[in-house]
């Protein structure tokens, strides 16, 4: 007896388009970029399942093809991301925060 088919069923991919995030890769179908969810998993040390709870809108199999990517372009991403850490350290030193000036000095999480 033949057994039936099963459907293969369309796994989450990333994508990238230059108008969405300014071309960095994200999950399809979102505007969640890759990078987003690796910084939630490897600094903010957010399981899989913690960060849908985060982002409620993406599915496991979602946050994990993220996962993924990351680690497959792990070099490039990171790059980006402290070249991003800079940028804004930059700006914060021409910009003095509102909030600061009120509350005190804010801890620095990446240095």
């Amino acid at each position: 007896m033949a057994k039936p088919k099963m459907k293969a069923k369309r796994e989450p991919r990333i994508e990238t388009h230059p108008g969405v995030r300014r071309g960095a890769p994200v999950i399809a179908g979102t505007s969640i970029k890759v990078l987003d969810v690796a910084i939630r998993y490897e600094v903010m040390g957010m399981t899989p399942e913690e960060i849908i709870i985060a982002l409620p809108h993406l599915t496991l199999p979602q946050i994990h093809a993220a996962l993924s990517y990351y680690y497959a372009h792990k070099r490039e991403l990171d790059k980006q991301w402290k070249a991003s850490v800079k940028k804004v350290a930059r700006l914060r030193l021409k910009t003095p925060s509102i909030l600061e000036e009120k509350l005190g000095p804010i801890k620095n999480l990446h240095g």
